[in-house]
C-alpha cells in the first residue's frame, strides 16, 4: 500500500434525509459513505475516505449542490450542507474510522461488537460480531437498536417461537434471533449485496446454519402465505409498509407480535393508523430523533 496521505469527506445531515443523502454521497463519489449517528442525536455524519489526488474539491461541492437542489423536488425541508474534507496520514486512516463504531448493548442480553473490539461480553450476555459494511444495520441506528429490544423482550422460553426478518440488510437481527433461541429464523432482501454480506456474517457468528436467508422482492411474493411466524419484523421505507401491508400481515400467525421500524416521526401516525384498522393493536412504540418505530400485536 502506498504511503500517500488519505482525504476524508465528511459532512453532517439532518437525520430526518440521512438517506437520500447518502444516495447522493454514492452517486457524486462512487462509493457510498459510512453513516453515523449518536444515540439521541437529529443529525448524522455521512463519511468517507479517497486517494489524495481525488476528488476534485471544486467539482465534488458543485456536483452536490446540484443534486441536493434535485433532491428538494421530493424532500423540500433539505438544507445544504457543509463538506468538509481533510488530509489524514496514510499511517493513520486504517484505525481514525474505528472509533465511530463502539460496542453497543442492547440490555444485558447482548453485545454487538465489531471485529477489532476487545469488549467481552458480560455473564449472561450473548455476543454477535458485525463489522460496518455497504449494508444497513450495525445497531448503532435507532431503528435497529428498536428491533433488537423487541427480540429481547419477546424471546422464547418455554415453547419456540418463529422470527421473519422481511429487509435483512447485514443480517443483524435474524443472526440476534438465531442466537436468542428463535427457530426458525427465515429472513430475506432485495438487494444481492445484503444477501452477501448477511451470509458472511451469519456464518462469522456460528448461526449459518440455523438461519434461511434468501434474495426475494417483498412485491413479488405471494399475497398469502402458508408459513406465518410468532415475530415479524418489518424495517423498511415507509411507502413500502404501506402498500405493501396485507403482504406482511399475512406472514404474522394471530397473536403474533409484528415490529415496524424505519418509519420517520411525521410519518408514524399514518402506519400506526394503517395497521390498527387491519385489527392489530399497539403494545410498544419508541422515538428516537427523527425516528419512531413500534411494535403491534394480531
Amino acid at each position: 500500500m502506498s504511503n500517500t496521505r488519505l482525504i476524508r469527506l465528511s459532512m453532517s445531515v439532518s437525520a430526518a434525509y440521512e438517506v437520500p443523502m447518502a444516495g447522493l454521497w454514492e452517486r457524486v463519489t462512487g462509493q457510498p459513505p459510512v453513516s453515523f449517528r449518536r444515540e439521541g442525536a437529529d443529525t448524522a455524519e455521512l463519511s468517507g475516505y479517497f486517494p489524495g489526488s481525488a476528488p476534485d474539491p471544486v467539482a465534488v461541492r458543485k456536483a452536490f449542490a446540484r443534486g441536493i437542489l434535485a433532491l428538494r423536488e421530493t424532500h423540500p425541508g433539505l438544507a445544504s450542507s457543509r463538506l468538509v474534507f481533510k488530509a489524514i496520514p496514510r499511517e493513520d486512516w486504517a484505525e481514525s474510522w474505528k472509533k465511530h463504531f463502539p460496542a453497543v448493548e442492547i440490555g444485558a442480553a447482548l453485545l454487538l461488537k465489531p471485529s477489532w473490539s476487545r469488549r467481552k461480553p458480560r455473564p449472561g450476555q450473548l455476543e454477535l460480531m458485525l463489522d460496518p459494511g455497504l449494508s444497513f444495520g450495525t445497531g448503532h441506528h435507532a431503528t435497529t437498536a428498536f428491533c433488537l429490544r423487541q427480540l429481547v423482550k419477546l424471546r422464547p422460553r418455554a415453547e419456540p417461537r418463529s422470527l421473519l426478518d422481511i429487509g435483512m440488510g447485514s443480517g443483524i437481527l435474524a443472526i440476534a434471533g438465531a442466537k436468542l433461541g428463535y427457530t426458525p429464523v427465515d429472513a430475506f432482501d432485495f438487494d444481492p449485496e445484503s444477501l452477501r454480506v448477511a451470509r458472511g456474517n451469519a456464518a462469522i457468528n456460528g448461526v449459518a446454519e440455523k438461519v434461511h436467508l434468501t434474495r426475494q422482492d417483498l412485491g413479488r411474493l405471494p399475497l398469502a402465505s402458508r408459513r406465518r411466524y410468532d415475530l415479524v419484523c418489518a424495517n423498511l421505507e415507509f411507502d413500502l409498509l404501506l402498500r405493501e401491508a396485507r403482504r406482511i400481515l399475512n406472514r404474522l400467525k394471530p397473536g403474533g407480535v409484528l415490529v415496524l421500524a424505519g418509519i420517520l416521526d411525521r410519518q408514524f401516525a399514518a402506519v400506526c393508523s394503517a395497521y390498527e384498522k387491519s385489527g392489530l393493536a399497539m403494545v410498544a412504540s419508541r422515538g428516537q430523533g427523527e425516528w419512531r418505530s413500534g411494535a403491534f400485536r394480531a
